[in-house]
């Protein structure tokens, strides 16, 4: 099982960017992205379920940033909108075989992908 995370870079405040996370191997119940800004631990951040038929956010980003998924490629997104300073940090991609978006047990990570966003 590999999960590989794309789309970090640079951006200016109120700008966005779409993060791209393709899992190979299996299928999971729950696939989220999380964010480690420096100095600070893991947060949750987004998750679907593997049909897409439940999401969850944190409520820092919701109505900002919008998760999504091809069942087609295997492939999760994340779609971020109207980013702000305070969404800088790495963003990682994770998967689990059953339903508990915020724990941050999950049983697969991807490794990373810096988002900086500037003001």
């Amino acid at each position: 099982v590999q999960l590989q995370a794309s789309g970090g870079g640079l951006v200016k405040a109120g700008g966005s960017l779409k993060l791209s996370c393709v899992a190979s191997g299996r299928t999971f119940s729950t696939y989220a992205w999380f964010r480690q800004a420096p100095g600070m631990e893991r947060e949750f951040v987004a998750a679907s379920s593997w049909r897409g038929d439940k999401k969850e956010y944190a409520d820092s980003v919701k109505g900002r940033f919008t998760i999504g998924r091809s069942n087609r490629d295997n492939t999760l997104y994340l779609q971020m909108n109207s980013l702000k300073p305070e969404d800088t940090a790495v963003y990682y991609c994770a998967a689990r075989t059953d339903w508990a978006p915020r724990r941050n047990d999950y049983n697969y990570w991807g490794q990373g992908t810096l988002v900086t966003v500037s003001s």
